[in-house]
């Protein structure tokens, strides 16, 4: 039989968007975090060379956007992608305070010349050593942490095998008004679609790269939320 749940925040995809997101929420919330497999379905896990920002004082933060806009090829959207060149650093800060296990500069905790103490690579597209790592194995690194970070929170509950099928909008339901309400939800261990309403519905759910025949992202990866967004209006 269908169950019917409440929380404050529904956040639909469990990578490290959705996780961030939960664990800088007020720790009154109720947040339900859904993933469609397991918890380490997404993206996130099987990113593997690291992460660019703007870290060493010899970088800045023009440099990064005019790279990014180059090998974006036209495509970016400037604004987006000076608003995530100009919040890295802090955002980087954020994923160290957390416990992500990047790796140290010279194999050891001392700092480098510019003060700081990780180390950072090179990679195409980029006129500056920006990126940090861990290892070969950074998406990992981070979901892993931020996974064990949201799993001490009692407010966090977080459910595998959990597919959003659709969100739950008022017009959908007859009523005045384009807010969403919630979703419906495939829970895949009981074959029940059931009701989770919410006050706030967040969609993590990352993009579309399974619609190309090649691709190392997961079979997850396939627009489902960005189809979802499309129905309900966004």
């Amino acid at each position: 039989m269908s169950q019917h749940f409440q929380h404050d925040v529904l956040i639909i995809g469990s990578g490290a968007a959705g996780l961030t997101l939960a664990l800088t929420l007020p720790a009154h919330l109720r947040i339900a975090i859904l993933s469609k497999g397991d918890l380490a379905n997404g993206s996130t896990y099987r990113a593997q060379g690291g992460v660019a920002a703007v870290l060493d004082d010899r970088d800045t933060v023009e440099s990064h956007i005019e790279d990014t806009l180059i090998a974006g090829g036209g495509l970016c959207r400037e604004e987006a992608v000076r608003f995530t060149v100009e919040h890295s650093r802090a955002a980087i800060q954020w994923l160290i305070d957390q416990g992500v296990p990047f790796t140290p500069e010279n194999g050891g905790a001392d700092s480098d010349d510019n003060g700081f103490a990780f180390h950072l690579t090179r990679e195409g597209g980029h006129s500056h050593r920006r990126i940090i790592h861990a290892a070969d194995a950074t998406g990992a690194a981070i979901f892993t942490t931020l996974l064990e970070q949201a799993r001490r929170r009692p407010n966090i509950e977080l459910l595998e095998q959990h597919v959003a099928i659709d969100l739950i909008t008022e017009r959908k339901l007859g009523m005045p008004g384009q807010r969403c309400l919630g979703a419906y939800v495939l829970n895949r261990d009981s074959g029940e679609v059931d009701t989770y309403a919410a006050r706030f519905t967040v969609l993590a759910t990352g993009g579309a790269a399974k619609a190309y025949l090649y691709t190392s992202n997961s079979d997850g990866a396939c627009g489902d939320g960005i189809a979802m967004a499309w129905r309900a209006g966004c």
